[in-house]
Formats: structure tokens, C-alpha cells, sequence
């Protein structure tokens, strides 16, 4: 991996601003030089500015670097995390207006496999659940928790009883013909708002409870290193989650890929 600081290679000065564990980010992937959704993740990271430190972005400036970094490596598909952060934030004065620095890292491709997921659910709520800030400690603990009770990842659910969002993806049912995304205080993935735009099919956007799940005959999970089906929640099986993501599968497929390039 390597990283690029405002559109030069990062030093150590540089990355001392990023221990202040204060900042937001989006990741995306790369293919032969474009990304699905670029104009969703230069958004995310806008308003994210706006509501971290109170200041513009300029979305242009940061596809620029985005770009320059990956024709520093010479490379065309690629996985990129996009942070923000200030090196002049202080937390003892977290209201001075501060300039804000972009930090792109560059690393090799990924693209998760289709695998089914068993999951299980347990209580949490991210701060800011619709910021993609970097405080990602307790998602990383929960699906290692995950690990250890002998399933593959967590689904969060508020202690209102709904569910939100697993660890670092977004999860959709189906009941039928229905497509059904939780309502719920989350991250609003790119990818979840790509599925809903080409879905074509019936969908609903509503509150999913606890106790609905056993309702449910399929659910996927999607963020933007792919989308994978879900065997099992909580023990009880969902049977038709291969069909479900072979469909999802298919409409981002025809989603258009956006150059990162001029």
C-alpha cells in the first residue's frame, strides 16, 4: 500500500495528523482506471467535511489526486480509501476552523467472492451511523466476536429493536418478490443506493424488526468490494439468498463505471 497526502507521496509529519483518530473516508474500487458511483463517494465525503470540521471540499481537487496517485503507481484497478482529516484539528478546540488534508492510499484490487455468510445479530449502533468516520474499533470487535462463536460476521441491531447494518456492509431482505431495506439509523452504502436504483423490481425501504427476520426467505449484503448472499441469521436458514444475489449481481453489472480521469 501506498499513500499520497495532498497529491504528493505521504511523509511521517504527514501521517501524525491521522493518529488524531478524528476524520471520515470512503473506499472504492478501481477498474481500468473508472469506479462505480464516483459521484455517491465524492458526495459522502463532502457532506462529511461539512459536518466533521465545517469546511468545503473540493470534489474535483480530490478526484484529481485520486487519479494522480493511481498514475503514480501505474496502476488501473486498484482498491483506494479516501480519508480526510486536518493535521491542525485540536481536539481541546474543536470549533477553530482548521484546514483539511486528503489522504489516498492505494493498494491492489479486492473483490470479495460470493460466499454465503452465516450471521448473528447483537445490540449496537455506531456513532454518527451516517458518517463513514474512522471510528471503526467496535466493528472490527464485533465480527471478531463473530469469529469466535463460530459465524462469520455480525448484524447490528439499535436496542429499539431494529436492525441497521452489519459490520462494514449494508443488508437487504427478500420476501417474495420484495426487496426490503432496513430503515434504520446506518451508513448508507453506495452500493445499497446502486442495487435501489437499477432494481427495477418491487422494494421498500421500511423498519425491520427483530423479530421479522424469521420472515424473510433471502437477504444479501453489499458494500463496495462486492455483494454476497446470507445462508443463515441467528441460526434460522434463508433459503433463496444464491437467487437473490445472483440478481443483484446482475444489476450492478450494468451499472456504468465513471473515470476517474477528466
Amino acid at each position: 500500500m501506498t499513500l499520497y497526502c495532498n497529491g504528493r507521496v505521504a511523509s511521517a509529519d504527514d501521517l501524525a495528523g491521522a493518529l488524531t483518530n478524528y476524520g471520515h473516508f470512503t473506499s472504492l474500487q478501481v477498474r481500468n482506471g473508472a469506479v462505480q458511483g464516483l459521484g455517491l463517494h465524492l458526495q459522502r465525503l463532502q457532506e462529511g467535511t461539512v459536518e466533521l470540521f465545517g469546511t468545503a471540499l473540493d470534489p474535483l481537487q480530490v478526484r484529481a489526486w485520486m487519479h494522480d496517485a493511481l498514475q503514480a503507481e501505474g496502476a488501473v484497478d486498484a482498491s483506494l480509501r479516501v480519508t480526510v482529516f486536518s493535521r491542525q484539528f485540536d481536539f481541546r478546540r474543536p470549533l477553530r476552523p482548521v484546514a483539511v488534508d486528503v489522504l489516498v492510499a492505494v493498494a491492489p484490487p479486492v473483490d470479495l467472492p460470493a460466499i454465503a455468510r452465516r450471521l448473528r445479530t447483537v445490540r449496537y449502533q455506531r456513532e454518527l451511523p451516517h458518517v463513514k468516520h474512522v471510528g471503526t474499533f467496535a466493528l472490527f470487535q464485533h465480527r471478531r466476536e463473530a469469529l469466535l462463536a463460530g459465524v462469520d460476521d455480525a448484524l447490528f441491531v439499535g436496542d429499539d429493536g431494529l436492525v441497521s447494518e452489519g459490520t462494514t456492509w449494508n443488508i437487504a431482505f427478500a420476501s417474495g418478490d420484495t426487496l426490503i431495506w432496513p430503515q434504520a439509523p446506518a451508513l448508507r452504502g453506495t452500493q445499497e443506493r446502486l442495487l435501489q436504483a437499477g432494481w427495477g423490481g418491487d422494494q421498500q425501504v421500511r423498519p425491520v424488526a427483530l423479530a421479522d427476520l424469521t420472515g424473510f426467505d433471502a437477504a444479501i449484503a453489499c458494500n463496495a468490494a462486492g455483494i454476497w448472499p446470507i445462508a443463515v441469521i441467528d441460526g434460522g436458514l434463508l433459503a433463496n439468498s444464491e437467487a437473490l444475489c445472483a440478481k443483484a449481481r446482475q444489476v450492478l453489472g450494468a451499472v456504468a463505471w465513471q473515470p476517474l480521469g477528466a
